[in-house]
């Protein structure tokens, strides 16, 4: 059976559990449970999955399949792993594994992108997308009639 581009091997899953940052207790918050008390955190493999899961696929975090758990708590996690540079720590170690086996020619990079606006469009394009092309609009078309009705909207019912 063929392997889902989301699911996680185990030799993968190996290389990301160091990275995976480390649930801390705050010092300097009161706790009204004892150390180890309370609901225990999801699992962090799952977590993982989860979020490759919406990330390979694209869909909306709301969508989340249930056996991954709840797409809200996924999302959390997601935005606290990257607020805690997790994802660029797994980036770097990916791109030097990357380096280690095919090599990365990194003289030889370039970018490719533009940093002006397009010299041939500038009479059309305006402050913002959505005021592209408003100008051309404004006068009624020639070919078109106006619309009047041939019976008074309140006297519609009244025969003449």
């Amino acid at each position: 059976m063929a392997e889902k581009s989301w699911s996680v091997s185990d030799k993968f899953w190996e290389q990301v559990e160091p990275l995976i940052p480390k649930v801390k207790r705050d010092k300097t918050k009161a706790y009204q449970r004892r150390k180890g008390g309370g609901r225990k955190p999801m699992d962090s493999r799952k977590i993982f999955e989860a979020i490759v899961y919406v990330l390979r696929t694209g869909i909306q975090w709301k969508a989340l399949p249930r056996e991954y758990g709840s797409s809200s708590s996924i999302h959390r996690y997601f935005q606290k792993w990257s607020a805690e540079g997790f994802f660029q720590k797994l980036w770097k170690k990916g791109l030097a594994q990357y380096d280690d086996l095919e090599g990365i020619a990194w003289k030889w990079q370039s970018i490719d992108a533009s940093i002006i606006k397009a010299p041939t469009a500038q009479e059309s394009v305006g402050a913002n997308p959505t005021d592209r092309g408003k100008e051309w609009n404004k006068t009624p078309y020639s070919c078109r009639r106006t619309w009047s009705p041939i019976v008074n909207r309140r006297n519609r019912s009244k025969s003449t």
